[in-house]
């Protein structure tokens, strides 16, 4: 046979043999292992990216850690990380691809409240189990979808602590409220408007902002003018840190207060100096405060070159949590892969779970009944701040 005609041929064998290593890969899953894949939906740019990175660093972390006690029952489990970029309809489309994709048995996500809400509709028309280390709109769980589930605590335990501690502890007696027109950040500040109002707190405004503003020069000045005691903000670091800064240019030297969303190092980068003397409600407790959190910390630091963020953890136990309810769904189907019905059921009926940061156990809605409250406060202009309370359910 000529050269001529052996080039060809050996050319049309490597391709088919490319063909047949690629299905072949598909099938038998990675090194011969069946692949389980956990999906990741979170901000990885824009506005909320701090947060957003710290929990797919979190939910890596987890899986890496236990790729070993996977791999021994012949399966291989990875992370597919999807950027939902703190957009609703972003969510909705990545959530309709992790759907589509066989292999992602659950997911970590999401950030936003506003986000998880709508894509939460996808999850649960395809069985596919969601735990949040970071929603906190009470929305989110009331609807009773069995495909839901956060570590984190609610809005309405969340806001109510802020208020208690501004009106307690601060002795403000009168507040204007500020919040930016989002599922977290509306709901957030009228349970704390609620609770507030309860114990006596006079309301002197509550206004709305827009997500992606600048200048905060207008609702300011009509704080300002009103002389409140405290001034509080329903909405995340982006807008908030400006918000605390511009506050400062304005001569507003009393107390500033928001919540979990002003739980970031991006807070501080953001308002600088003008951030001390800031208060903070936070779902996500301090993982300096016992060894096994600075052993988190210490292993995070060395992996990704970064200091933990306030939900680095809750991105890490999420995702543990699901890999409990996965290998207990595998158990409960004699070491094959389990379906996605049944690790939705697995990851619901976790009970006693001990992670990082937090125990976990759910109730039939899907939310954590052992989610705490931290009330946080920017003594100087570094992350992060002091804890001052520890509040529980």
């Amino acid at each position: 046979m000529s050269l001529k005609k052996i080039i060809p041929l050996l050319a049309v064998l490597v391709l088919l043999l490319g063909v047949i290593g690629g299905c072949s890969s598909k099938s038998g899953g990675s090194k011969g292992k069946t692949v389980i894949e956990i999906g990741s939906q979170s901000p990885l740019s824009g506005g909320s990216a701090t947060l957003g990175d710290a929990i797919r660093l979190g939910a890596e972390l987890a899986i890496d850690d236990q790729k070993a006690a996977f791999a021994k029952k012949g399966f291989d489990i990875q992370l597919k990380d999807m950027d939902d970029q703190g957009d609703p309809k972003k969510g909705v489309a990545n959530a309709q691809i992790l759907a589509a994709d066989k292999n992602v048995l659950a997911l970590v996500g999401h950030l936003n409240s506003g986000v998880a809400i709508p894509s939460s509709e996808v999850y649960e028309k395809n069985n596919l189990a969601m735990v949040s280390p970071a929603t906190t709109a009470t929305v989110v769980t009331d609807r009773g979808l069995k495909s839901v589930n956060r570590i984190c605590a609610r809005d309405d335990f969340q806001g109510p602590a802020g208020a208690n501690f501004a009106v307690k502890t601060l002795k403000a007696k009168k507040i204007f409220i500020i919040q930016d027109k989002t599922a977290y950040g509306s709901g957030l500040a009228e349970q704390f408007r609620d609770q507030a109002k309860k114990l006596g707190a006079d309301i002197v405004g509550y206004e709305g902002i827009t997500v992606g503003e600048k200048d905060f020069s207008g609702v300011l000045s009509q704080a300002v003018a009103k002389k409140p005691d405290l001034i509080y903000f329903g909405g995340v670091y982006a807008e908030g840190g400006l918000i605390i800064k511009q506050a400062r240019q304005k001569g507003f030297n009393g107390p500033i207060m928001g919540g979990d969303g002003l739980d970031s190092s991006s807070t501080v980068q953001i308002a600088g100096d003008a951030v001390k003397g800031v208060y903070l409600t936070s779902v996500a407790g301090d993982v300096s405060k016992t060894e096994k959190g600075q052993a988190f910390a210490k292993k995070y630091k060395e992996k990704f070159g970064k200091d933990v963020e306030s939900y680095s953890a809750y991105g890490y136990d999420s995702a543990a949590v699901i890999l409990k309810g996965i290998m207990n769904a595998i158990n409960d189907n004699n070491g094959k892969k389990p379906t996605r019905a049944q690790v939705e059921k697995a990851i619901r009926g976790i009970k006693d779970y001990d992670g990082v940061t937090t125990k976990v156990s759910f109730n039939d809605k899907g939310d954590n009944t052992f989610a705490k409250v931290y009330i946080y406060n920017f003594e100087q202009a570094k992350y992060p701040p002091v804890q001052k309370a520890e509040i529980s359910q």
